[in-house]
């Protein structure tokens, strides 16, 4: 593992880079020089110990004009951290990209053979380092190392620009996101072995033909033309709100659970079961009806989580649910809809939306409302929602 180290530049590597105090005493990494625009960088690796100590975040020691990053969002720390101790044997961090205002010094291990790329790298101990990205991973690094210090020896790759005067940062920033896209919400579901949510809609969805042929697995948005019903985050919103606080289950139990229960919920659509067998259009359904937007599929989600509460017998969820076929889901039904499912003719997925559409289905079941079930209620029938 590279490790940082106070030392004195080697005198014959001074005679390369008069610029070089030879007093001065700084980090000696091992790192890999590249050339990218005319310019050299340097690729290395940190302990994670040194992280904090070297990357101080530009917000607070830099003025405005010099910072290189967007304002901290001090909430995403705590998550990212947590996903670290959570996670010690299969974490994963890309590189860090920072700007380093000093005369740094690479003395290659074989100047004029194939490796003159590979040597060491001396930044002395005034450097200033300015994160062009990664400064949430920098303050998540810290949170984390505060827990569990042993982390420290574990290493981050760094790719480092010259950058005297740090004339070049609040480009640099702007050339990196310039082209960056986050992946879609379902796309992230998808991929991801960890989360326990993830693991019980992708089991859902692979053991129920019903639900392959309506989820659509990667987007987030579904086009007018798409044979799917519902996106995987869409589905895997509504199914945490299903099983929200049942306890005690493993992902399989849980997934057929689920399983269990959107399949009587789909009995009680037979829309859903249309779009399934290609008699309908997914499209069409969705112009027409409330039911096959993720508003709904959260408050039926909602609806299921007071019914496994009470009851994990199928026979009783088939006649509680039996109300669902008669309840008008058509979206020109605005005097049911506007205002709770519908703002402005558009289906709304605010928490209030869903809430209001759950106490319709809720009141059309008979299933008691919650308390703040009925305040947002109250408000809403006085027009403060």
């Amino acid at each position: 593992m590279p490790i940082a180290t106070p030392a004195r530049p080697r005198p014959e590597a001074l005679q390369s880079s008069p610029k070089t105090p030879k007093d001065t005493f700084g980090y000696v990494f091992p790192a890999i020089r590249g050339l990218q625009a005319g310019r050299h960088f340097y690729v290395t690796m940190f302990p994670l110990r040194l992280i904090p100590r070297l990357f101080l975040f530009d917000e607070e020691e830099l003025q405005p004009t010099l910072r290189a990053q967007r304002t901290l969002n001090k909430s995403r720390i705590p998550e990212i951290a947590r996903y670290i101790l959570d996670n010690p044997r299969e974490y994963v961090f890309s590189a860090l990209t920072a700007s380093v205002d000093a005369d740094i010094l690479f003395d290659s291990f074989d100047s004029s053979g194939t490796t003159a790329h590979i040597g060491q790298l001396s930044i002395p101990m005034s450097a200033r380092f300015v994160i062009n990205d990664g400064q949430h991973r920098r303050a998540a690094i810290e949170q984390a190392l505060r827990e569990n210090p042993e982390l420290g020896d574990e290493s981050i790759p760094i790719v480092l620009f010259l950058d005297v005067g740090l004339e070049r940062c609040q480009q640099m920033f702007t050339d990196l996101n310039r082209y960056a896209i986050r992946p879609s919400r379902s796309l992230t579901i998808l991929y991801d072995q960890r989360e326990s949510g993830a693991r019980i809609v992708k089991n859902l969805v692979n053991q129920s033909p019903l639900w392959t042929n309506l989820i659509e697995m990667e987007r987030n948005n579904l086009s007018a033309r798409s044979r799917k019903l519902f996106t995987l985050s869409a589905l895997h919103g509504a199914t945490k709100a299903l099983l929200d606080s049942i306890d005690e289950l493993t992902v399989d139990e849980a997934a057929k659970l689920a399983r269990t229960y959107w399949g009587v919920t789909a009995e009680k659509i037979p829309e859903w079961k249309m779009v399934h067998e290609r008699k309908v259009t997914a499209g069409d359904v969705r112009r027409d009806f409330i039911h096959s937007h993720g508003t709904a599929l959260h408050a039926l989600g909602k609806v299921g989580n007071a019914l496994l509460r009470d009851s994990r017998d199928v026979r009783t969820w088939r006649r509680t649910l039996e109300p669902l076929s008669a309840i008008d889901w058509s979206r020109t039904n605005s005097q049911l809809w506007e205002g709770r499912a519908i703002i402005g003719g558009r289906v709304s997925k605010t928490s209030t939306c869903v809430a209001l559409t759950t106490n319709v289905i809720k009141r059309a079941l008979g299933i008691p409302l919650t308390p703040e079930e009925l305040r947002i209620e109250t408000m809403h029938e006085r027009g403060e929602s």
